[in-house]
């Protein structure tokens, strides 16, 4: 036998004794071993008497609120008698030793933060703080524009019938308790900008950072946003195979598995911290950054498994996203994320606590493309992030810039696919520019690229018919927005 979550072993009865049993208490229940040291060896000199084990559990009583009474038994320990303290999980959490409350972490007790207590009572009590009045809101702070948005959608998913009328629909949600607006309510559809942050850099080095965004506002907007920035730094690999004649691409990474990510950090934030979520991007790397630890009794070694129960910080946010089918199912995101990543061969996912809040990482040290080594390829070409490639050579992956064609070597190339080929090849160039310049004229592309100017204005007319690019303001003074 050894020390873990739900045994501990002591040589002597002391207030440390007392925090065990509250730690055990307040997690999944267990047992303390009086008479055993450290190593897990049985003290031979221990005095057994009935008046120290009343005395002990009276003790216990005094210094725990609300007050725990153990089961006590004597039992043989390696041919030795010791005494056993053990302990139910108990119904009613946290409860304090002397004021202060632990819950059992492996095999040592950990105390609790005060946003912690505040979890464990809430989880004992089948709230969540989300659940709870936004103080000094009223109905005149919800953007209903936004709520009629939301029950649109939730009815078009049909998850979920919901009145159109949007206050009776968030009555319905109980995001509206005697006519006021819960803290969820007001997260997801506030007038006013609650300025619950989502800080992202685009780093080069740890230290070097390149690109910087402050997003803030209703929830469901905020993921939109947070979800183009993070889109607009990554790389995307087009390309035409021998077997097909449409177009593939290939980002840089799954964006489903990175939408999972967003979403389960920002579901499952603690907003009552005053800490921005960070989102931070380098070159092969990409890092969620939740100022919150673990809600309930998940373990960072749970989370490894696809066998994991996972508690809800805040159900109303995650009963809202899951009614208009942004996630699927409770407790199943980090599943979905390992899934996402298998096509992609050296990507590697990983999930950290730390002492102020959770880390998720995603990071690969060959892009996917690699992949395509085996293929029939026409063409790829690469961009995003300032950086485009195009003619890449399957062979050897590296850049032949003098060659505008496929191989001719290659005979499984069929010539009648070239103007697809080219077609592609001037839509990633013209991208490229409007990235690099939005404001660019359509004359000047056609410069820049020795094409008609006619052949320009027809692409970019397919480009924004197709939604792709869009034109902010007018012709003159406007600029162009990649989609």
């Amino acid at each position: 036998m050894n020390e873990n979550e739900n045994v501990e072993f002591k040589e002597s009865f002391d207030d440390r004794v007392i925090e065990s049993l509250t730690a055990f208490a307040n997690t999944k229940g267990g047992r303390v071993l009086i008479g055993v040291n450290d190593k897990g060896e049985p003290v031979k000199n221990l005095k057994i008497g009935k008046e120290s084990i009343q005395k002990s559990l009276n003790e216990i009583k005094t210094k725990t609120e609300p007050s725990i009474i153990p089961d006590v038994e004597i039992i043989s320990y390696k041919g030795v008698a010791v005494i056993e303290f053990s302990v139910k999980e108990f119904p009613i959490k946290p409860i304090a030793c002397r004021g202060r409350y632990y819950k059992r972490v492996n095999n040592s007790n950990h105390r609790l933060s005060a946003s912690e207590i505040s979890d464990v009572y809430l989880l004992a009590m089948q709230y969540s703080w989300d659940s709870y009045l936004y103080n000094g809101a009223t109905q005149k702070d919800l953007n209903i524009y936004l709520v009629k948005k939301f029950v649109e959608k939730v009815n078009k998913s049909r998850r979920f019938s919901l009145p159109a009328e949007p206050v009776e629909a968030l009555k319905k949600l109980n995001m509206i308790k005697n006519g006021y607006p819960t803290n969820a309510a007001m997260i997801l559809f506030s007038k006013q900008d609650l300025r619950y942050n989502v800080h992202i850099g685009r780093f080069k080095t740890p230290s070097m950072i390149i690109d910087d965004k402050m997003i803030s506002g209703d929830l469901f907007s905020v993921v939109a946003k947070a979800m183009k920035v993070i889109i607009g730094h990554l790389k995307f690999a087009f390309f035409i195979s021998g077997r097909k004649i449409a177009r593939d691409e290939i980002p840089e990474y799954p964006l489903d598995a990175i939408r999972e990510i967003l979403l389960n950090t920002l579901i499952h934030r603690d907003y009552q911290s005053p800490t921005d979520v960070q989102i931070k991007i380098f070159d092969n790397e990409i890092k969620f950054f939740n100022p919150s630890g673990l809600f309930g009794n998940i373990t960072e070694e749970k989370l490894k498994t696809n066998g994991y129960s996972a508690s809800t910080r805040n159900k109303q946010l995650a009963e809202a996203f899951y009614l208009t089918h942004d996630i699927e199912k409770y407790g199943s995101g980090f599943i979905r994320v390992r899934k996402a990543i298998e096509t992609y061969p050296t990507m590697k996912f990983n999930f950290s606590v730390i002492d102020n809040g959770c880390v998720s990482e995603f990071k690969y040290s060959e892009q996917k493309i690699e992949l395509l080594k085996n293929e029939e390829i026409f063409d790829i070409s690469i961009f995003g992030d300032d950086l485009w490639l195009d003619n890449v050579n399957p062979e050897n992956d590296t850049v032949n810039p003098e060659n505008d064609n496929v191989n001719p070597e290659n005979d499984t190339v069929n010539p009648e696919n070239d103007n697809v080929n080219d077609t592609v090849n001037l839509t990633v160039k013209i991208l490229s520019i409007l990235k690099k310049e939005p404001d660019i004229t359509q004359l000047a592309i056609s410069e820049a690229l020795s094409v008609s100017k006619t052949t320009i204005v027809r692409e970019i007319k397919k480009l924004q018919e197709n939604n792709v690019i869009k034109r902010v303001g007018s012709d003159k003074s406007g600029y162009w927005e990649i989609l």
